[in-house]
């Protein structure tokens, strides 16, 4: 018991070692973690004395507790036994399917995160890339959606920076959750997206188990009064007009809502519009074929910014036109079950995307292109810039929520003729204005986003 044992160099090193992580993991890590998640309540209670919509508990809750939440579910242990019925598997490989899919989905929400540098980014790349603007009159409409009710953002997806966008405007009323499709599932997206408090959804998975998982997870942020934006569509518009709304989250809200006893859920439609959309020739390049799929990678990013950068630099770089952001009017989904008939979720869908397309912004390229795609690619600047004043005019008489410089319809019309031929894509020629052949896909692309209220 007392005689002397040696041992090599590296078996003692690797024992001290082993004891040190075991000391560590006992008496450091709990002081650790309990320091840092005081410092993060204190945030919390600080940012939620400003917040018109405070952070929610759940979404501040241990993520690994709302894994479970999401797992003992019954409606999900039925999934889980049906699967293992029908693949003919055992009872526990099918739960740690299940398992793996609500790691998957469940965010780890951080507020210093969000709230300390992600606001702060998206609002410096929103004013650096473009000029910001929300219009509309339904503010006081907004302003009055009871602060208990689940607000349920439904926005049209017109490009990826709609992300960075409606956090920037969305920052001083409260934290939004994003159902964020497989294309951010790449590192460093990845663990950046969960913090900031988005979730993964597989769009095509037909997979009852994991659409069993997905729903659940979106029915208990719903009833904890979790703020969330949802992009119907399911994906970019490549063609530029409104597509169909995908109905999956939808009706996950509604299959969990119970009108007597549940908290309101008021969707709030949103429009966006942009005289730039950054992937335009890509979202366009590809809106012959459904399937293409569009892939994050570091090196692109790495060399638009670093091209951006030099722009900076020199001097060159000018902002890309107006993205503009209009609200709708909300919709109580209370209210609207009290009159709805048996489809819910398809004609639910329907209201509120016809809600979003009528708040859609009118933008000074858009209207451009729909008049130079009129008159066969060519016409007169005069006329152009009269038909210009005439139809923002006509807009604003019917109550279209139009985005110009508070200097007036010529001001926008200029910016707008200049951001078209530093692309290349118009020419003035002879007090002409024409189509120069360069990108002539994008101008039914810009003219898309108006339609509705232009044709």
């Amino acid at each position: 018991m007392f005689q002397t044992v040696e041992l090599p160099i590296w078996a003692l090193i690797l024992m001290g070692l082993l004891a040190a992580v075991t000391a560590a993991s006992h008496l450091l890590f709990p002081s650790v973690r309990w320091f840092f998640r005081r410092r993060a309540e204190r945030v919390v209670a600080r940012l939620n004395t400003r917040l018109k919509r405070p952070i929610q508990p759940f979404k501040l809750a241990q993520r690994h507790d709302m894994i479970q939440d999401v797992l003992y579910d019954p409606d999900v242990i039925r999934a889980v036994n049906d699967y293992a019925q029908k693949q003919g598997i055992p009872d526990n490989v099918a739960f740690e399917t299940a398992q793996r899919y609500a790691r998957e989905i469940v965010p780890s929400f951080s507020a210093t995160i969000y709230f300390g540098w992600g606001t702060r980014l998206a609002k410096w790349l929103s004013r650096g890339l473009y000029r910001v603007r929300v219009v509309g009159q339904n503010h006081d409409l907004i302003e009055g959606i009871d602060p208990e009710a689940t607000v349920v953002y439904i926005i049209n997806h017109r490009s990826n920076m709609d992300y960075v966008l409606v956090t920037y405007l969305a920052a001083g009323d409260t934290s939004l959750s994003y159902a964020v499709g497989e294309w951010a599932r790449g590192w460093p997206l990845r663990p950046l997206i969960k913090m900031m408090g988005g979730y993964f959804i597989r769009r095509k998975s037909l997979n009852p188990l994991y659409r069993r998982v997905l729903a659940r997870y979106v029915q208990l942020s719903t009833r904890e009064g979790v703020a969330q934006a949802v992009f119907p569509e399911g994906g970019l518009s490549r063609t530029g007009a409104l597509g169909d709304p995908k109905l999956g989250l939808i009706s996950y809200i509604i299959d969990g809502f119970n009108p007597e006893t549940s908290r309101d859920v008021v969707f709030v439609p949103i429009g966006l519009n942009y005289d730039r959309v950054l992937e335009d020739r890509v979202l366009v390049a590809a809106a012959g074929d459904r399937r293409t799929q569009f892939k994050f990678r570091m090196i692109t990013v790495f060399r638009y910014v670093g091209r951006h950068i030099w722009q900076r630099l020199t001097g060159k770089f000018h902002r890309l036109g107006f993205a503009a952001v209009a609200y709708g009017t909300p919709l109580s989904l209370r209210e609207f079950l009290s009159s709805a008939r048996d489809d819910v979720a398809e004609d639910l869908g329907a209201e509120v995307m016809a809600r979003v397309a009528k708040s859609v912004p009118v933008l000074p390229v858009p209207i451009i292109a729909t008049h130079l795609q009129e008159a066969g690619g060519v016409l007169a600047r005069t006329t152009l810039e009269e038909r210009f004043e005439a139809e923002v005019t006509r807009l604003q008489n019917q109550q279209v929520n139009v985005c110009l410089p508070p200097s007036g319809p010529r001001k926008g019309f200029d910016a707008a003729l200049r951001l078209l031929e530093a692309r290349g894509m118009v020419a003035q020629e002879a007090g002409q204005v024409r189509l120069t052949g360069k990108f002539d896909d994008l101008i039914p692309y810009y003219a898309k986003s108006v339609a509705q209220f232009l044709i």
